[in-house]
């Protein structure tokens, strides 16, 4: 369905299934990356180093602790807030937000994926 009706996408979004969801994890590639493999973006994964790029942790580079395909968030290690009662944690960032410094090469299917791209 395609509709320009804000209320629509928005519930489109949110009623979306989560194995279509993989294609708003899409993040820019940093310019060396980008020189290295000639892909601009690629979807993030856990493993993967990245350098938050919006909000209160402009600047911060970690590695992708966690990725929430239901609320659209990943979790950076480093970026986290303390709670009242003392403990700490992880601060959910929308993957937009992030820029990929360094891809976990790990898994063959991704190794692929680059290829057909462009590697």
């Amino acid at each position: 369905m395609v509709t320009k009706s804000p209320r629509k996408q928005r519930k489109m979004l949110y009623n979306m299934p989560k194995h279509r969801r993989h294609t708003l994890f899409s993040a820019r590639l940093s310019n060396d990356l980008i020189d290295k493999y000639g892909v601009k973006t690629m979807p993030i994964r856990k493993g993967d180093k990245v350098q938050v790029q919006r909000g209160d942790y402009v600047g911060h580079e970690g590695e992708v602790l966690f990725v929430d395909r239901k609320a659209i968030k990943i979790g950076v290690e480093g970026a986290a807030i303390e709670k009242t009662d003392g403990t700490e944690k992880i601060y959910p960032i929308h993957p937009s937000n992030v820029m990929i410094t360094k891809l976990d090469l790990s898994d063959e299917m991704r190794k692929k994926s680059l290829e057909k791209k462009g590697w």
